[in-house]
């Protein structure tokens, strides 16, 4: 599968086009993030999927901790079929994310570094939920700079279906091409670090 767009498209065409798949993932990382998998889990927020076209959730949840009695045991994790249509499926680990990242028309994600930025590269529409239980919540501040670039959109768990909703009125700003030293950068201007520190 090709991810560059037609040589007569520009990048942000290709960025903004429709989407072609009704699934979304989402993904806490190694950490635990009850309220993101509950909230995701929730009728406000399986409405939003479903009245955006989306017909298929993939949750990868971690530990966290969620209601896990209307699901049936499938293989490594969990499926239902929520009365509104949704097929779900919810796993805790896999050694990587990054089929499911390619084969997701929109991405829910915890704010950590590693998974933005693999999504980003991506070009896929992603929402970025901080986990604000974390230590010196680096996360928001990064989830909030990015946002204030366009190139995600940040929420909180309780805004996360307003948040869904709205992507119909957002045209996300493309990731630049991959240049690991801008990435860093923005990284330690984000969190305070100068030049001559980082030497």
């Amino acid at each position: 599968m090709s991810l560059s767009p037609p040589a007569s498209e520009s990048a942000t065409e290709s960025f903004l086009r429709p989407r072609t798949s009704s699934t979304t993932f989402v993904t806490v990382g190694s950490t635990r993030f009850d309220t993101l998998v509950q909230a995701v889990l929730s009728d406000s927020v399986l409405d939003a999927l479903r009245s955006r076209g989306y017909s298929r959730l993939v949750v990868q949840s971690g530990n966290s901790d969620f209601d896990a009695s209307s699901f049936e045991a499938s293989g490594e994790g969990l499926t239902r079929t929520a009365a509104d249509g949704i097929d779900i499926e919810v796993w805790k680990f896999r050694p990587s994310l990054q089929e499911e990242y390619e084969q997701a028309g929109l991405i829910i994600s915890h704010a950590g570094s590693g998974t933005i930025l693999d999504v980003l590269r991506l070009g896929k529409p992603l929402i970025v939920v901080p986990n604000p239980t974390l230590l010196d919540n680096h996360q928001q501040e990064l989830a909030d700079a990015l946002a204030a670039l366009g190139h995600l959109q940040s929420s909180t768990v309780s805004t996360l279906s307003e948040t869904i909703q709205g992507l119909t009125n957002v045209k996300l700003v493309p990731f630049p091409p991959f240049n690991g030293s801008r990435f860093r950068e923005l990284l330690d201007d984000e969190m305070g670090y100068s030049e001559s520190e980082a030497q």
